[in-house]
């Protein structure tokens, strides 16, 4: 066996695998989106797989609460930023590969540059505005994403945009949701999850890398897989072979404004902003910071009561339906200021 493979001797043992599998694993590059619940393992077994080149993008730090899933991570690793953590358990993990972490939010103006540097992308997001704009760039630049997401107790795992052998590409996200009420669906934080699933799902989106890479097994285009770690049961749900949906540019971008909890208290000192909390009627009585009560799933029937004389604080759980509250209230009132309290009561609760 050629010097520098024995570390991944078992894998080249595999029936359809071989050494020529594994130079194309080194000669690969990878781009992890998302060092959290699914990052995290996705990313450890495609380091230990042996993927040349893997990027990790994670602008978030740890915080104690994702440290029940998220199992690069550590007590001392919180308040550290979640891909350079990543990045220096990987390289002791496996020293022979390049961890390229990048601390920055996946935005408008670096997807695009970003994706076309990798050979694929792994989703591993927790939010659907990312989840959309990784998409859109991917199709864009011609690259496969492989997608995951858990809530609660399910998962599902996919690869979109894959290139046919008759030139057409396998759908995407859109085909499957060309667009989502982020309003309805919690995220782990509110909903919550089990932290084994994130493990679950995230091995299973490696595995579909790997798979890809390696030209060997069949792979997931054209439709979903769903799990469900309670009954431990699993079931494929075929879209098409073909994408039905035609992307030519990137979404349109809705600036998403934050205030810090120091900045909001002076603020509210002033008595110079309005407080919107957008959480649900349960949520509200058993903790709340003042302001009017508007679920973000009835937000935009009553956009138009709000006053425009005054800025806006939308406040939630952890600012992610919050950031939500702010896209639709600039879609509605673009010249108002208004903002999204930067890491919800959370952050307000220390």
């Amino acid at each position: 066996m050629e010097t520098g493979f024995e570390r991944y001797s078992c894998q080249i043992a595999l029936p359809g695998f071989s050494e020529t599998s594994q130079r194309l694993l080194q000669q690969a590059k990878v781009l992890v989106v998302g060092a959290g619940g699914l990052g995290c393992p996705a990313a450890q077994y495609l380091a230990a797989a042996g993927i040349g080149t893997l990027g990790i993008a994670d602008h978030d730090n740890v915080s104690v609460s994702n440290l029940h899933r998220q199992v690069l991570f550590g007590p001392a690793d919180v308040g550290r930023n979640k891909a350079e953590v990543a990045a220096e358990r990987l390289r002791l993990q496996n020293p022979a590969i390049t961890i390229v972490p990048y601390n920055q939010k996946i935005v408008h103006e670096n997807v695009l540059q970003l994706v076309a540097e990798y050979d694929i992308v792994v989703d591993c997001t927790d939010n659907f505005a990312t989840r959309y704009l990784l998409n859109d760039a991917a199709v864009l630049a011609g690259k496969p994403v492989v997608y995951g997401a858990i809530y609660q107790f399910e998962g599902q795992v996919a690869i979109w945009n894959v290139r046919n052998s008759n030139g057409y590409y396998t759908p995407n996200y859109r085909d499957l949701f060309p667009k989502v009420n982020e309003s309805q669906i919690p995220n782990c934080t509110e909903g919550g999850v089990i932290p084994t699933l994130a493990g679950i799902i995230g091995c299973m989106q490696a595995n579909e890398v790997i798979k890809y890479i390696s030209q060997n097994g069949e792979l997931l285009t054209g439709k979903v897989l769903i799990f469900d770690a309670q009954s431990m049961r699993s079931r494929i749900i075929k879209i098409g072979n073909i994408t039905q949906t035609y992307i030519t540019a990137l979404p349109i971008s809705i600036e998403q404004p934050v205030i810090t909890v120091a900045d909001l208290k002076q603020a509210l000192a002033a008595n110079s902003v309005e407080l919107i909390d957008v959480r649900n009627a349960d949520e509200r009585e058993l903790f709340d910071i003042g302001g009017r009560h508007i679920p973000l799933n009835e937000l935009e029937n009553n956009i138009d009561q709000l006053n425009t004389d005054i800025v806006k604080v939308f406040y939630c759980a952890s600012g992610i339906r919050s950031a939500e509250a702010v896209r639709l209230f600039k879609l509605k009132y673009p010249e108002v200021k208004a903002f999204s309290l930067e890491g919800g009561l959370k952050a307000w609760r220390g």
